[in-house]
Order: structure tokens, then sequence, then C-alpha cells
């Protein structure tokens, strides 16, 4: 589906405007959006818009690194947006130029509809042009980034916690796939830094100098999202190793109280492998207090060992 929204002169909304014929508008500015276009519809990019072949590749073939790119007659971005539960990428393409912008979404998008839905209701019209169209798309899809780095702080939380008392499997089973989600966010939230980092820096986006502090309100955003990720990231290592510890220490203390008991057991072994062999002439065989007697030895050795290695601190 392509929707087309031309803003006129006298500050108009016009809707229904043809694709073929946008270029013979005689309007202010207009925003042409291209959502899960189909295959004819793909073809306007460069039969009617005459966009670079590389631009109209890079829409087609999905995922594309965040990035920008310098055409003769206007600049190309790649951004992502994040699903919020599954984290899946949805790359998104726009073409900024001199009184237009074009986004191209293989998928169907909130962003961009909460944005067409807000320049379609807008009093203000007159204070919106294309690079204010780029700036509310990119800081909407920043904005909803924040919400699954909180998500997974939470998580993260509730692992530390343990308040739902789970096994040692289940918690690190968990940390492992909160730390996978926190790489692919890394992975998606540092591409789009740089990205809005060089449209910051770079001294070829005229059509968005008079709009440039915006755009450095949206890089400290994600400056602020990649030190929260790197600071999760550091403590799913630091929860790691102190469960691996603690683990460790579990084992450590179970195997000293078998050794413990193992080593009571021995003398006690050691007595009753002695009187179990079949020799004919064992004195204390023929004794009539000698079962009660070894039987003595026995309990007052295994005693005493106990209360000796408690004294020692082996059963703390």
């Amino acid at each position: 589906m392509i929707r087309i929204l031309a803003i006129s002169h006298q500050n108009e909304r016009l809707t229904d405007i043809p694709i073929t014929e946008i270029k013979n508008t005689d309007c202010k500015w207009y925003w042409i959006d291209f959502n899960r276009p189909t295959e004819i519809e793909i073809e306007e990019l460069s039969k009617t818009l005459q966009f670079h072949p590389l631009a109209i590749e890079d829409c087609i073939h999905v995922l594309q690194r965040p990035k920008l790119d310098f055409y003769e007659k206007n600049t190309f971005f790649v951004s992502h947006s994040l699903h919020r539960f599954t984290l899946e990428k949805e790359e998104i393409n726009m073409f900024l130029g001199e009184g237009y912008i074009v986004t191209f979404h293989l998928s169907e998008l909130g962003e961009i509809n909460d944005v067409w839905n807000r320049l379609m209701v807008t009093e203000t019209i007159e204070n919106w042009d294309p690079s204010l169209v780029l700036y509310h798309i990119i800081d909407k899809l920043v904005d909803n980034y924040f919400p699954v780095v909180y998500q997974l702080e939470d998580t993260l939380n509730e692992i530390e916690d343990n308040s739902n008392e789970k096994s040692m499997e289940e918690l690190l089973d968990e940390l492992f796939d909160t730390r996978h989600n926190l790489l692919t966010l890394r992975h998606t939230v540092i591409p789009m830094r740089d990205l809005v980092y060089r449209i910051v820096n770079s001294h070829r986006l005229d059509l968005l100098q008079h709009r440039i502090e915006y755009f450095h309100d949206i890089h400290d955003h994600l400056l602020r999202l990649t030190e929260k990720i790197d600071a999760s990231r550091e403590l799913t290592a630091d929860i790691r190793d102190s469960y691996l510890s603690l683990n460790s220490h579990q084992t450590n203390k179970v195997m000293r109280i078998l050794t413990v008991i193992t080593t009571i057991f021995m003398p006690l072994t050691f007595i009753a492998g002695i009187y179990g062999m079949n020799f004919s002439h064992m004195p204390e065989l023929t004794y009539r207090y000698g079962y009660f007697v070894i039987q003595a030895i026995m309990i007052v050795i295994g005693i005493g060992m106990f209360v000796w290695f408690k004294k020692k601190g082996w059963f703390r």
C-alpha cells in the first residue's frame, strides 16, 4: 500500500494525489509512505521517484545495518524498529530530499503510524516539514527501545532476588536468555547510535541543520541506552559468577560432609573386616562378651571422630 500526504502552500492536507502526479503537484512538501508494498508498487521507487538503484536494492534486501548514504538528490537512511516482546528487528528505509520524505517498510509499524496520525490531526501543520517527520520517526524508534531495556532490567532484578525460589538451573537458564536478549538489543542500539552520531556531525545534511539540536537529544537517549545495556550485561556476569560460586560452595560442602562420614566409617569398616575373616584361631571370637566389646569400641570411635570433626568446624 502506498499512502501520500502532501502539504499545500496554504497548509492544507492533500491525500488523494496519485504517486505518478506527485512531482507535478504544486505543494510545499509531501510524504510518501510505502507500507508493505507489492512488487508493482516497489517499481515506483525507480520508475516515478527515480531513486538510486543501490538505495532501492537496500530497501528490498533486509536486514541492512542502520546507516546513512548520500546521493545526488537525496539522503538515504536505514533504521531499525524493535519488537517489544520478541526483540525482532524491522527495517525502516527513508529518503529525505528537498520538499519531500519517502518511507519504505515491509511490515506494519506503529512508529510510522503514530507520526502519520499525529501529522493528520495536528493544528500546527505550518511548523512541519520533512526534517521534522524524520526526527519524529527516529525519536519514536528510540523511545520504544526504553521499555525493552527496562523490562530486561526488571527480569535481572527478579533473577537476583529469586523471590519465587526457583532452582539454580532455572535461574541460570533465565540469566543466559536475558544476556542473549541484551546482546541482541545492543546490536540494534549501537548502530542506531552511530547513525544519529553521523547525522549530528555531518556537514552535508543542510536540510537538517535547523533541527540539529533535536537529533542531539536523540543521540543522548541512545548513549543512555548503551550505558544501561552495558551495565545490565555486567550485572548478568556478576550474577552468573555469584551463582556459580554458590553452586561450587554447596558442592564443596556436600563433598566435605560425605568425606567426614566416609572417614568415620573407615576404622569401623576396618574392625568389621578383621572380625569378618574366617580364621579358626581368633581368640576374640570365643570370648563371651567379645561382640559387645567390639560394638562398644566402634561406637566410641564413631562418636569420638564425630565430636572431633565438629570441633574442627567441618559440619558448618
